[in-house]
């Protein structure tokens, strides 16, 4: 126990030693090498799991190191506040770290009144991420509201005018699928889908004006760009694609087996 106690307090020289005031475990350790912390004016976070202890090598600009004699200060991270605060009915506990040299790196708490609110709040997050990343890797965009399908439904249209064979009808069948998107869109808004798809399209058409979508929240405006509503392009371009590669798939099958067909 001797020796396990001089050993223990080598390690913690070592760490004072390279200048740092906090300690932070990923294995955990046991309560005597706690208790021998606090005798040495070190504090420390006893047990910190695998990704969160690389999160905060990250923030702080730190590098985890393995074993006690490569610890020095060039290795060393900086954060300007660590505290432990408590919240819910439960009062759970958090360790936060602010102030860090990576002040890029963030931590987004979400709170709820049930398992439920919490869920949905990570799914719409997540999402919103999904759009940051699309704009890092192409920060084209179109105009939401529908008003892109329905300036390519019309497009569609004028070149099936054009082509006098019979895929004629399989594009303007595309341009009534492409249609269906700024419909779902008035209907569940409340409005009359039919006329509001008629009205908005010749709009388009007679005022040469693509920007030009369903006006979800009855403000009065259908230009998509005077309200804001964008679409990122890449995101777009994969629906359309993974659509159409669905419905691709499905008319490739020419055999339809019946519910208890070849049982006997």
């Amino acid at each position: 126990a001797v020796v396990s106690t001089q050993s223990t307090g080598e390690m913690i020289n070592k760490v004072k030693d390279s200048g740092a005031n906090l300690a932070i475990c990923q294995w955990g350790f046991d309560d005597e090498a706690n208790h021998l912390c606090l005798q040495n004016d070190l504090p420390a976070v006893r047990w910190v799991g695998g990704p969160e202890i690389e999160l905060i090598a990250i923030a702080t600009g730190g590098r985890i190191v393995p074993r006690f004699s490569e610890l020095t200060s060039d290795k060393l991270g900086f954060a300007g506040s660590v505290r432990e605060i408590g919240f819910g009915t439960t009062k759970d506990r958090m360790l936060v770290i602010e102030e860090c040299h990576n002040s890029r790196a963030v931590t987004l708490f979400l709170r709820g009144s049930n398992s439920m609110i919490v869920a949905e709040a990570k799914r719409s997050i997540w999402d919103a991420m999904c759009v940051i990343r699309n704009l890092v890797r192409d920060n084209r965009i179109v105009y939401g509201g529908g008003s892109n399908e329905i300036s390519a439904a019309i497009s569609v249209y004028d070149a099936a005018d054009k082509n006098s064979s019979i895929e004629q009808y399989a594009m303007r069948a595309f341009g009534e699928a492409l249609e269906s998107v700024p419909m779902a869109l008035a209907e569940n808004s409340g409005l009359s889908p039919f006329s509001t798809l008629a009205e908005v399209k010749s709009r388009q058409i007679k005022e040469g004006n693509p920007r030009l979508g369903i006006d979800c929240m009855d403000k009065g405006e259908s230009d998509m760009r005077v309200q804001h509503v964008i679409e990122t392009l890449i995101g777009k371009k994969q629906q359309i694609m993974l659509a159409t590669q669905l419905v691709r798939m499905i008319l490739k099958i020419d055999d339809v087996r019946s519910p208890g067909e070849g049982e006997e």
